[in-house]
């Protein structure tokens, strides 16, 4: 084998591996969007289970008017959020406003009682559970990748083809102690 075989070889060998980095980035954020939009999905479907919660609630003319605009404001801030930081923010916001609808749903006992408002706080603890599910999935691809990007050789890759950290979905502290809780109610 001659010189010029060994350093064509050489050189087919490092672009096939550059290939393949460039895949696994591809992947990765296919994979990232995917679990974003399986995120986005439960997310509707909670706001879209919150108006006939409100209803219920609002049943109750002397129950709290404050919480049930909080609430009710923080649906229409998810549901007209755009990026990923607004929709983390109106998630966050949501959480804090229903798990003190749930704590002040503990003085109304006639409201405890529902079997309508009892159905939509279980639907709602199922959503939690399955938001929690797809969030931790979509961080744990999130980190794949920003640790790929900044590997070596990849980061050559990445930085070649603009491929750019991703943030993780995360609740604040306070809202995700009143997330936990909030499923925990027992009416």
């Amino acid at each position: 084998m001659s010189f010029g075989n060994i350093i064509l070889l050489i050189i087919i060998g490092v672009g096939a591996y550059l290939v393949v980095i460039y895949n696994k980035f591809v992947s990765l954020r296919a994979g990232m969007d995917a679990s974003w939009s399986d995120i986005d999905v439960q997310l509707k479907r909670r706001y879209d289970l919150i108006p006939a919660l409100v209803d219920t609630v609002r049943g109750y003319k002397e129950y709290e008017g404050d919480t049930l605009e909080r609430v009710i404001k923080a649906r229409q801030q998810g549901l007209s959020a755009g990026t990923m930081d607004e929709k983390a923010a109106a998630a966050n916001m949501l959480s804090g406003a229903l798990g003190k609808m749930f704590a002040l749903a503990e003085a109304y006992p006639d409201l405890k009682a529902n079997t309508n408002f009892l159905k939509l706080q279980d639907e709602l603890s199922n959503l939690e559970d399955a938001i929690q599910n797809a969030r931790r999935y979509y961080n744990a691809i999130v980190r794949d990748y920003n640790a790929k990007i900044e590997s070596f050789p990849d980061l050559f890759v990445a930085q070649k083809f603009n491929f750019t950290k991703r943030d993780y979905f995360e609740l604040d502290e306070s809202e995700a102690e009143a997330a936990k809780k909030m499923p925990k109610i027992d009416l």
